[in-house]
């Protein structure tokens, strides 16, 4: 997992082909007028664009979801968000099978902790990383890119 601001985006363009396409898609763009919605950037890359309300930690620790095929960059463009993170190697308790559709398999683990993004922070999430995003109290606005391993 990466935690930074999009300030420091252009120092991790090498970790993935796609990376620096997701941080240059958005570098010219008004994050905060972006309309809600899925948009396909590139072939491998989709940005999720969503506005809501923030939920209780029990809420979204029933979703505490890694990918086997995608790695999510997660922004907050907007509020205060709380996300859970255990690393994958410690998670023992599935909840559920594999949903390759979806890119998804969920735990009932308890994270090893808590952090907050906010405003123009974001998070990477590789296929090692449990996380239970969208913690909180509010409104928040958040980006995701979905990168095709």
């Amino acid at each position: 997992m990466i935690v930074d601001t999009l300030n420091n985006a252009k120092a991790y363009s090498s970790l993935h082909p796609l990376f620096e396409t997701a941080f240059d898609y958005i570098s010219h763009k008004d994050i905060l007028s972006l309309e809600d919605g899925k948009f396909e950037i590139t072939e491998g890359l989709k940005l999720i664009v969503a506005t809501g309300d923030a939920k209780s930690k029990e809420e979204s620790l029933k979703k505490f979801e890694c990918h086997d095929a995608y790695i999510d960059i997660q922004i907050c463009a907007k509020g205060l968000e709380t996300i859970a993170w255990k690393p994958r190697e410690k998670c023992t308790i599935k909840n559920g099978d594999y949903d390759p559709e979806r890119d998804r398999r969920f735990f009932n683990d308890k994270p090893d902790m808590f952090f907050q993004l906010t405003d123009n922070q974001f998070a990477i999430f590789y296929p090692n990383d449990v996380h239970a995003p969208m913690i909180g109290n509010g409104e928040v606005k958040k980006l995701v890119f979905k990168v095709k391993i």
